[in-house]
């Protein structure tokens, strides 16, 4: 039997501030090397959006400005976005893809109106909050480390949502250093970039593995072909070994 995937890039042309078309090509190769063919589609201004067949949802970083421009879609990508992320579509929100999942988005006494389809608010705060991040998470049932580069002025407050993970080191959603990112139904939204991806193939395994179990039920029960990893995961050992011993701990 032959496996596909496709994956959707929201709105490409403004939100790929962080690297994002490198999480694009990793799904695409990790999917590849394992005999699935992964095709891409993207949303872009002004265009309509159709979630029919979608497998995977990627919504990238980018500026205030570039957030306010799509956040002025709303009245046309939160309904269907929502009703996706509900079914359990698979969804990955970085940054200020993050932001536009929540409610809304203040800054300099403006309040932006987002997506509204995760109940969390970002308010913009006093400074960036700018540096390496590792965050212990649990996907589907595994424990892992996750690595990354953080940049966001804004705090998010998750609400009663699950956290993505708890943070060893950096700043994470609200600034007090506790927890980041969420995870809700099968939607991880981070700040988080760097691109995310190739640094933490796990993350991408995890939402490779829940697109494809939810398009085709039973069929990878046993798990996803391993993959070698060995360079990204000492990459990423590295990096947290590196930022431990300089603050210490």
């Amino acid at each position: 039997m032959e496996y596909s995937l496709t994956v959707y890039h929201l709105y490409p042309d403004l939100l790929n501030l962080y690297g994002d078309k490198g999480n694009i090509a990793v799904l695409e190769k990790r999917c590849l090397w394992r005999g699935v063919n992964a095709q891409v589609k993207t949303l872009c201004e002004g265009e309509r959006p159709d979630f029919s067949g979608v497998d995977i949802v990627l919504l990238g970083g980018g500026s205030d400005r570039e957030q306010l421009l799509v956040s002025q879609y709303r009245d046309v990508v939160a309904q269907p976005l929502k009703e996706y992320v509900e079914s359990g579509g698979v969804t990955l929100a970085v940054c200020a893809g993050y932001q536009l999942m929540g409610n809304f988005y203040e800054a300099n006494g403006e309040r932006i109106a987002c997506f509204g389809v995760l109940d969390i608010d970002t308010v913009s705060g006093e400074g960036r909050l700018i540096g390496n991040i590792a965050v212990e998470a649990t996907l589907g049932g595994r424990s892992v480390t996750l690595a990354g580069f953080e940049n966001h002025g804004g705090r998010t407050d998750i609400k009663t949502h699950t956290p993505l993970g708890r943070v060893r080191f950096g700043y994470g959603s609200d600034g007090s250093g506790t927890h980041e990112g969420v995870v809700y139904k099968n939607t991880v939204a981070t700040y988080l970039h760097g691109p995310i991806l190739p640094k933490n193939p796990e993350l991408a395994d995890y939402l490779i593995e829940t697109a494809l179990e939810r398009k085709y039920p039973g069929a990878f029960s046993h798990g996803l072909i391993p993959l070698d990893d060995t360079m990204e995961m000492r990459a990423k050992e590295y990096l947290i070994r590196r930022e431990m011993e300089a603050r210490g701990l």
